[in-house]
């Protein structure tokens, strides 16, 4: 590592426990492996001593209340990063209802959690780095400025300052259609993000991207940084890669630093694909034989939602069932089925 540099990983919406039932009703490939495998390949830097710290920016789990051994599962990593003097800081995401529940996990010494405002200091090689956050809160826009005062960083003296936080910032982009983050109770003003920070570290928003100018194009005085989650959640990321951060740090002088490099590092995504069948005037068995050829010319490792469009017989819609479809699909795809509305 760079001595005049200090580099955090920065990960956020891992969003562990999406389809990972620990008793299935049913055998089949589940997704929620591929949201563990990705994990620990962020987390990879940390683990192999090229990072100084960790930050998770939220929604660490998929809900608020997930079972022991998903706890037991989802910290296992983390605490091996921090037993090798790397910290970690966790800000409770709204998947988690603005709380981690980690029970005897959050003592170790290096797991530190904003499960309220705070400002905690992390020393690396000499350089005082101060790194302010809060968990999640809703209906954030006008009490965005006293929650960052509320961590007390002012009284903390440093030369590097970092805002970690788990919300949406105007001008954020999401899904397919290039939905823009503009007005609303939940929505960040770009004007008050603070001068007092070199960068802001956030997560929410599952797409990488880093905002620098507000809605009318005024300069943020804090760069806003969302790696984005680390897997697709739904289709209407299908088109998004994903990502974790390296992100370079250092001190100018001043008690704020600067931010010096942001690097976004891709991660493994299987194909989404959407296959379109029309039900009118088709039998069962041409149907069946439709899905079966659309999915074999598929690359066998995607995750498929099949939107079926127009009338349903009570005779195909007990024929095209989840069962019939693990059976005409290859095991290695996940597959789901869209229903005509009534």
């Amino acid at each position: 590592m760079n001595e005049e540099h200090i580099r955090i990983l920065f990960v956020a919406d891992t969003h562990l426990g999406i389809d990972l039932p620990f008793r299935p009703r049913v055998e089949r490939r589940r997704r929620g492996y591929d949201f563990f495998a990705n994990f620990r390949r962020a987390l990879e830097p940390a683990i192999t001593g090229k990072v100084d710290l960790v930050v998770h920016g939220g929604d660490l789990f998929y809900r608020s209340r997930v079972p022991e051994a998903l706890i037991d599962m989802a910290m296992t990593p983390l605490i091996h990063v921090a037993e090798m003097g790397v910290p970690v800081y966790i800000v409770p995401g709204n998947h988690e209802r603005s709380r981690i529940p980690l029970n005897l996990w959050g003592i170790h010494p290096n797991l530190n959690i904003f499960d309220k405002p705070k400002t905690l200091l992390c020393g690396v090689r000499g350089v005082k780095i101060g790194l302010s956050g809060f968990p999640f809160r809703r209906e954030i826009r006008d009490k965005f400025r006293d929650l960052v005062h509320q961590t007390d960083f002012e009284r903390i003296h440093c030369d590097i300052r970092v805002l970690c936080m788990h919300q949406v910032v105007e001008g954020a982009q999401v899904g397919s259609a290039n939905y823009t983050f503009r007005t609303g109770q939940d929505v960040i003003r770009g004007t008050d993000i603070p001068e007092d920070f070199c960068v802001v570290l956030s997560g929410h928003i599952h797409r990488a991207q880093i905002l620098t100018r507000d809605l009318k194009n005024r300069a943020i005085k804090a760069p806003v940084v969302y790696p984005g989650s680390i897997e697709r959640t739904s289709f209407a990321e299908r088109k998004e890669d994903k990502k974790y951060c390296l992100i370079d740090v250092s001190r100018d002088g001043s008690e704020k630093g600067q931010l010096t490099h942001v690097q976004f590092v891709d991660l493994p995504v299987r194909p989404m694909e959407t296959v379109v069948v029309r039900t009118d005037g088709s039998s069962v068995e041409a149907i069946r034989s439709l899905l079966k050829d659309q999915l074999n010319g598929l690359d066998a490792d995607s995750i498929v939602r099949i939107e079926l469009l127009g009338s349903m017989s009570d005779e195909l819609a007990q024929a095209i069932t989840a069962e019939e479809l693990r059976r005409i699909a290859p095991p290695s795809m996940n597959v789901t089925v869209a229903y005509p509305r009534s």
